[in-house]
């Protein structure tokens, strides 16, 4: 009997994330879904990198520059069954390249709500 191929982890968006990620442009949203995609895979696109300030917990942002207007996504992998949307936005930095803490802290918010909706839905299940 032929495989399947590998089990994609479900994607869900916490708070506004769905909207936001809708709000990209359209040429930022394909390059977005497609990383997130291959997270579900358990792959990384040439785009993610670690985000800042958030230690080993496998939250991870997608970086895409787009008509010279900087994008971001940031999801986390921290959890076995799932990929978690937190946050997008594009990025208007007054003060160089550092994420805005106002934009840090909805990302954390939504962590926090993130972990609390996968026990939820998941049980006794383990984060990875």
């Amino acid at each position: 009997m032929a495989s399947n191929g590998p089990s994609l982890k479900t994607c869900w968006f916490v708070g506004a994330a769905r909207d936001e990620v809708k709000a990209l442009p359209v040429e930022v949203q394909d390059v977005v879904g497609y990383a997130l995609h291959l997270a579900q895979c358990g792959e990384k696109h040439g785009s993610v990198k670690p985000l800042k300030g958030f230690g080993g917990s496998g939250v991870l942002e997608i970086v895409e520059d787009h008509k010279g207007d900087a994008y971001r996504a940031v999801y986390t992998i921290k959890f076995a069954e799932a990929v978690y949307v937190l946050h997008a936005f594009q990025k208007k930095s007054s003060k160089g390249i550092a994420t805005p803490k106002r934009t840090l802290e909805t990302i954390k918010r939504r962590l926090r709500m993130a972990e609390q909706d996968y026990r939820a839905r998941v049980g006794s299940k383990k984060t990875k």
